[in-house]
């Protein structure tokens, strides 16, 4: 069995040599050896090489079990790249691994960012909004399919900013409680929770979240809110995928579930480079439950129950339209 390891690796190695020539003469300056040692590398990618708009520099790291059975690890440095545009290009780097595992994939990840980054700089601003229904779309049909949850849909918070005027004013920053981070395979996950009594609140948070450039950086930051609305015994929630395909709709699922209401909880994610599969839904709910679990948010509501024998009339879950 050793000796078919030790095979193994020495044809990956022969392998990434041929690969890193061949980019390396495809390429030239824009193809850079950080550590040939460790099989770090980088390449600086560009929209239009003569006058470039966008550029983004793509790091990559070669496991020694690269391509046989590893995928590359990989790191997109943009400081423009940011949120939902940075996760479908993370999302569209995987694909192509797994469309192509066990072979080299290097030349198909750097052509594939630089046509993200062509697309992005010849659209416009329909364009834009047209890819994002696009998108939502397409969100929707998954989720309704994804283990038979419930389908909920993305909205803007704007569209019910008005059923809250009368506190438009008096809306503070809500204090938002960072959880333990959990890594598996190279990839992190870490919980934050916000109490939210209103949608401008749950703005106010995700803007203030993003704020740090670590957790902006993050190639998923999955999020579900609930609030409750005492005079219409009802729940206004919402969620987010940010790119991870019906994580947000699990998300909320849970705090259904648990029964919690006015809080937010949002879970981000660092790919390592390594695809978890289902294990991935698994740690961020069991994120969000701890969070959840830590700020008291499931003790007091199990309290609650508790001291209404159980018979407490459980509000309806209104979906915001």
């Amino acid at each position: 069995m050793a000796d078919n390891t030790n095979q193994g690796s020495e044809e990956d190695l022969q392998t990434q040599i041929e690969e890193v020539e061949a980019l390396s003469s495809i390429y030239g300056d824009e193809w850079c050896v950080i550590d040939e040692a460790s099989r770090i590398f980088c390449i600086k990618i560009s929209d239009n090489i003569e006058r470039p708009k966008l550029t983004a520099c793509l790091q990559i790291i070669l496991p020694a079990d690269y391509p046989s059975t590893a995928p590359p690890i990989y790191q997109i440095n943009a400081a423009w790249l940011r949120g939902a545009e940075r996760a479908k290009l993370a999302n569209s780097l995987e694909d192509l691994y797994v469309q192509h595992t066990g072979e080299s994939i290097l030349y198909l990840w750097v052509e594939n960012v630089r046509e993200f980054l062509v697309e992005k700089s010849q659209s416009g601003e329909a364009e834009d909004h047209q890819v994002d229904n696009a998108n939502i779309q397409t969100e929707e049909e998954v989720m309704e399919d994804a283990d038979d949850l419930p389908d909920f849909s993305t909205l803007k918070l704007t569209e019910n900013a008005h059923l809250f005027m009368d506190h438009l004013e008096d809306d503070e920053m809500p204090a938002i409680k960072h959880g333990n981070a959990i890594t598996d395979r190279r990839s992190t996950f870490q919980p934050h929770l916000a109490p939210v009594v209103t949608p401008r609140q749950v703005k106010m948070a995700l803007e203030k979240l993003y704020e740090n450039k670590k957790i902006a950086s993050a190639t998923h930051n999955i999020y579900a809110y609930r609030i409750y609305c005492e005079d219409k015994n009802s729940f206004l929630q919402d969620c987010e995928d940010d790119g991870e395909t019906a994580a947000g709709g699990r998300l909320l699922h849970l705090l259904q579930i648990l029964d919690v209401r006015n809080v937010m909880v949002v879970v981000s994610r660092w790919y390592g480079g390594i695809l978890l599969g289902p294990d991935r839904f698994k740690h961020i709910n069991n994120c969000a439950r701890t969070v959840l679990q830590e700020e008291g948010y499931i003790g007091s509501m199990l309290d609650e129950a508790a001291k209404s024998g159980g018979k407490s009339k459980r509000p309806k879950n209104k979906k915001i339209k």
